[in-house]
Order: C-alpha cells, then structure tokens, then sequence
C-alpha cells in the first residue's frame, strides 16, 4: 500500500501521470494501475481523470494528507531500522560535573566499544547546570551530584 501512497504523492507533485511514474521509476500504466488500485482499496474516486490529469478529488486531498504521514512515517522507519543494522551514529552530549570527570571515560568505554561511531562531546558545569541541559534536551545524559534530589522527574 506504501509504495500506491507514494505514487498518489509523486502524482500530487508532477501534476502529469507520464512524469508521476518517472519519477517513480515506474511505467505510466503501472502507476495508474496503483492509483486506480488504491481508489478500489478505499471505494472512493480519489484522482479527476479526463484526457489528461485535472486534479484530486476531495477525498483525493485528504488521502494525500494521510500519504505524506505514512509514507514519511515509513521512511523514518526505514532509516531508524538500517540505524540499527549498521549501529548508533552521531554526537552523544553530556553534561558532566567537573569532579566527575574523571570516571567519565569509565562509563563511557563499553558504550564507545559497542557504538564506535558515537562521539562524545563532553561539557563541564554545575550540578544545576546540568540537570537544565538535559530537560532543555541540549545534552542526552548528565552525571552530577545533587542531595537530596530524587532521581526521577514526574510529570
């Protein structure tokens, strides 16, 4: 059904059946048979046909709504599913007291062995400081010391 969704998209886009399917890398008869497919699927006309594309139906336009979440949904996944085949990539931030520095390569080493491409960039500041970085969500991870502060935060 993703890939009918993703023809009705490129058809929104090229306004033209010949250039929807192009771009689909499909031929024109198989992107109007996936169209045309996709309208039976729902029981709804969804493209106003005529000799030449003239635009989507109402239900048309909002299925097109639909199609973008779902088919951006459905790459999203794709790319978070290959993330995980290949491995966790990218900049992890924290948040570090300065006394603490130095167990920070402790906690840090079998996660860098496990993720190789994970770089650390590591930030000094106040125990506060850090507790703030990470609800700004500006560092993923912090470790200070606070007494008498709970661990967890409620709603």
């Amino acid at each position: 059904m993703i890939d009918r969704l993703e023809f009705l998209l490129a058809l929104s886009r090229e306004r033209h059946f010949g250039r929807a399917a192009q771009a689909c890398g499909v031929s024109q008869p198989t992107l109007s048979a996936g169209v045309k497919a996709l309208e039976d699927l729902l029981g709804t006309m969804l493209v106003q046909r005529g000799s030449r594309f003239r635009g989507f139906t109402p239900e048309g336009e909002r299925v097109l709504d639909w199609a973008r979440r779902i088919v951006g949904d459905a790459r999203s996944m794709r790319q978070e599913i290959d993330a995980l085949k290949r491995g966790l990539s990218g900049t992890l931030r924290i948040a570090v007291i300065p006394t603490a520095l130095g167990i920070t390569p402790r906690l840090t080493t079998g996660f860098r062995i496990r993720n190789p491409e994970v770089r650390f960039a590591i930030r000094t500041c106040t125990s506060t400081e850090v507790l703030q970085l990470v609800d700004d969500l500006a560092a993923e991870a912090g470790i200070t010391y606070l007494d008498n502060e709970p661990l967890g935060r409620g709603g």
